[in-house]
């Protein structure tokens, strides 16, 4: 019996783990794809275009939103996110769940197009640890730093609007708990239980 693919939406502030645990996720579970968001943000060192981010021009992304190709965008930190609605409709098509790295805005849209979306956020242990994390990855300014937990503050007080949180203390648990999310999300649509 084949089951409906699912569509896993995961959000995060900035510095939570979201992109390991996705990694890991997709190295430890069978027929699971990651949307890969377009931005009109520079890479980061070690990012490469079309694995981490589709890197496109300002220009191009408004383009793309004009022919309605973003399931949903966002502007965060004067640079354009969105997912594709094709990425999206590829897995559906080929029967493969497919896993989203989006904000809450874009999580909350997500939900309305996919009622049976599954919702994931994932905690980090206190905004302290936060800071903290932000700070190691030496990719933001300080200003970037502080808008940034100002933004995670907002983030985490829509936590309770999602199907499962992951406190994210611990990676090796974390990881395991998503895990774990998807398969009795796949054992739940294999035998039809809502």
């Amino acid at each position: 019996m084949k089951t409906e693919p699912l569509i896993i939406v995961l959000s995060a502030p900035s510095g939570s783990g979201k992109t390991t645990l996705i990694t890991r996720l997709l190295e430890n579970v069978p027929r699971i794809k990651r949307s890969i968001s377009y931005t009109t943000r520079q890479p980061r060192e070690g990012e490469t275009d079309k694995q981490d981010y589709i890197f496109v021009s300002r220009e191009e992304f408004r383009e793309r939103i004009e022919n309605g190709k973003f399931l949903e965008w966002e502007e965060n930190f004067g640079n354009y996110y969105g997912t594709s609605r094709e990425q999206i409709q590829e897995a559906l098509e080929e029967g493969t769940d497919i896993i989203l790295s989006i904000d809450v805005k874009g999580a909350r849209t997500v939900k309305k197009d996919f009622p049976g979306s599954i919702s994931v956020f994932i905690m980090p242990p206190s905004v302290e640890e936060l800071a903290t994390r932000l700070k190691k990855r030496n990719t933001d300014q300080k200003k970037q730093v502080s808008l940034r937990l100002k933004e995670s503050r907002a983030e985490i007080a829509s936590a309770d609007e999602y199907d499962y949180l992951i406190v994210n203390e611990n990676l090796e648990k974390a990881a395991e708990e998503l895990r774990t999310i998807v398969e009795t999300e796949r054992d739940r649509r294999k035998d039809n239980i809502k």
